[in-house]
């Protein structure tokens, strides 16, 4: 009986064992995978070279890869990042930043005042669909390895923020010509492996000059619905994902998950383009604003989260106005513009739509709808993101399109597209507001900078060289465990202040 009882003794002993294993196996698979950070997107990069895209798909995965001179909190607060300090001249025509020393790049190098000076320039130049923004700069001057100067052609009293975008990040003159797939930054991550179509991956820039990344590996996951977006959020297979207005109730009631929203700093539009004869015609863009309904399209397509706008500012900006009674929801007076217009008999058009944006296939197909009651019939083309961007956005190639215009943190530097020099797929061919933007720029007084702001919208209002929709609201599924996620006021996502609750 003794062997008996000994045997039990050590079946019960290897049982405990084996339990034991088993559960430190479980957490360890739990610390695994709570150190992997995954993060839905519906649309491929286009690029990874900060210097080459204006796309926001792009930016929200460069952003973890690369840094820039200056930075914005969420709180819309401009600090330092890859510069230490800051001077301005007293004619505001120069800006002097002194450099961190010891920042690596991800090849080991040390970054110095040249590689902002190649980047710069590199930014300026004609491959680079940003190098309008930054053609006041006319000097940029290497002081010594941790200073550089920039002096302008023309007062900005906004340029400090200029150095804040994501297309401003500081590259490696060695690494440009393989930096659209193979990134080489400063950032809180390196790149890791890009499957086109399917995934991007990083890891954690141990050697960061900041704070390191709390959570060490951060995957990014293509998902191109919505639905499916959710339902990975829902299993786990994901922590974070935008979600649609209609989605937050089935997420609030998941209670492993938890809802994140704020306005964006973006305007929804429909861009006319006025190289159309009929959309030259001022009469024939007020009808076309006054036959849409815009709250039909928020409750409709956003569920409510959403702020119907006038002219081509976000309502969470300083400087908005409310301008939606200028051109009110009004049918019966689109129909007799479009009269006086010579098209009482009717109009097509055709509607280009981005496949990759959810939000602006339904809006546009709701206004496609609301234009056939007043005589103006659309043919809606529904065409990958890559080609919106070289056909419509570089191209100039439509006739009317839906999209979000988002992340500029100056008015001046939101309604600049429209000027006739800008050459922006929605600039104005007459130069209604050249004027006024010009002198915002060396406007020095505060309040006056605001009403040039304001006579500016209310011209946009009235001329309508676009539809005004709505200040779309960014909403955001996350895993409950997740915490430190916020959206910035360009619309960009930083990553390495994640991490996972206890």
């Amino acid at each position: 009986m003794k062997g008996v009882e000994d045997l039990k003794k050590r079946v019960a002993v290897l049982v405990m064992l084996m339990l034991i294993l088993v559960n430190l196996a479980g957490c360890a698979q739990k610390e695994k995978v709570e150190d992997v950070l995954r993060v839905a997107y519906t649309t491929d990069p286009q690029g990874l070279d900060p210097h080459r895209t204006a796309a926001v798909a792009t930016f929200n995965i460069t952003g973890s890869i690369y840094d820039t001179l200056l930075a914005v909190t969420p709180d819309w607060e401009i600090e330092p990042r890859l510069a230490e300090s800051y001077t301005i001249s007293p004619d505001g025509m120069e800006i002097t930043f002194n450099l961190r020393k010891g920042v690596k790049f991800h090849n080991g190098r040390e970054m110095k005042a040249q590689d902002v000076k190649f980047s710069f320039e590199r930014l300026k130049g004609e491959d680079s669909p940003k190098a309008g923004d930054y053609k006041n700069i006319d000097g940029i001057e290497v002081l010594d390895d941790y200073t550089i100067k920039f002096t302008t052609t023309n007062l900005d009293v906004e340029l400090v923020k200029a150095f804040t975008y994501p297309w401003t990040a500081i590259v490696p003159a060695e690494a440009a010509d393989t930096l659209q797939t193979d990134p080489v930054g400063t950032g809180a991550y390196k790149f890791v492996q890009w499957i086109p179509q399917q995934q991007v991956k990083l890891t954690r820039n141990d050697e960061y000059f900041g704070e390191k990344a709390k959570i060490k590996d951060l995957e990014f996951i293509l998902i191109p619905d919505a639905t499916s977006q959710l339902a990975a959020l829902q299993v786990g297979d994901i922590h974070i994902t935008e979600i649609t207005g209609n989605q937050v109730k089935t997420l609030s009631e998941n209670p492993d998950l938890k809802v994140y929203t704020e306005p964006m700093n973006a305007v929804q539009i429909l861009a006319l383009n006025q190289e159309n004869k009929a959309l030259a015609d001022v009469r024939v863009r007020q009808a076309i604003a006054k036959a849409i309904d815009k709250d039909a399209i928020i409750e409709t397509v956003v569920w409510g989260y959403g702020d119907k706008i006038g002219a081509h500012l976000p309502v969470n900006y300083p400087d908005y106005i409310d301008t939606n009674h200028v051109m009110p929801y009004d049918p019966e007076g689109a129909k007799k513009l479009l009269a006086e217009a010579g098209y009482a008999d009717g109009l097509n058009l055709e509607l280009i739509l981005p496949k990759s944006y959810q939000i602006h296939v339904d809006t546009g197909q709701i206004i496609a709808d609301q234009l056939s009651k007043v005589g103006i019939n659309t043919d809606i083309k529904i065409i990958e993101w890559g080609q919106w961007l070289s056909d419509v956005y570089s191209g100039k190639q439509y006739e009317m399109t839906v999209v979000a215009l988002s992340g500029r943190l100056d008015s001046y530097y939101f309604l600049k597209r429209y000027h006739s020099e800008s050459k922006d797929f929605i600039s104005i061919p007459s130069g209604d507001i050249d004027e006024l933007l010009e002198q915002s720029l060396k406007e020095t007084d505060a309040a006056k900078r605001q009403e040039i702001f304001h006579q500016i919208q209310m011209i946009l209002a009235e001329r309508v060289p676009v539809v005004y929709i709505q200040t779309p609201h960014k909403t955001f599924g996350l895993a409950k465990n997740v915490e430190g996620f916020r959206i910035y006021p360009i619309d960009i996502y930083e990553y390495q202040n994640v991490y996972f609750a206890k």
